[in-house]
């Protein structure tokens, strides 16, 4: 549900008016659980003004790296 929600509404809400207009309730403390479990997966992102936005594109990155101009090599040996 927050996940939903997040991604319909990208950069409109901070964290607090976000948990606000969810369309359940829920405790806060849940809440903040899942806003970080999000925040450390790298799914959102929080700019300095504190929206949200939903960055997570499994599909952008997979296009992406399909890219034969795009590829790295390691410098490793």
């Amino acid at each position: 549900m927050v996940e939903d929600f997040i991604r319909e509404h990208s950069g409109d809400f901070k964290k607090r008016s976000l948990w606000e207009h969810l369309p359940r309730k829920m405790m806060y403390q849940t809440f903040c659980v899942i806003f970080d479990y999000l925040l450390e997966s790298n799914k959102i992102g929080v700019d300095r003004e504190g929206h949200v936005a939903w960055i997570w594109d499994p599909e952008g990155v997979k296009r992406l790296l399909s890219q034969p101009h795009l590829e790295w090599k390691s410098t490793q040996k």
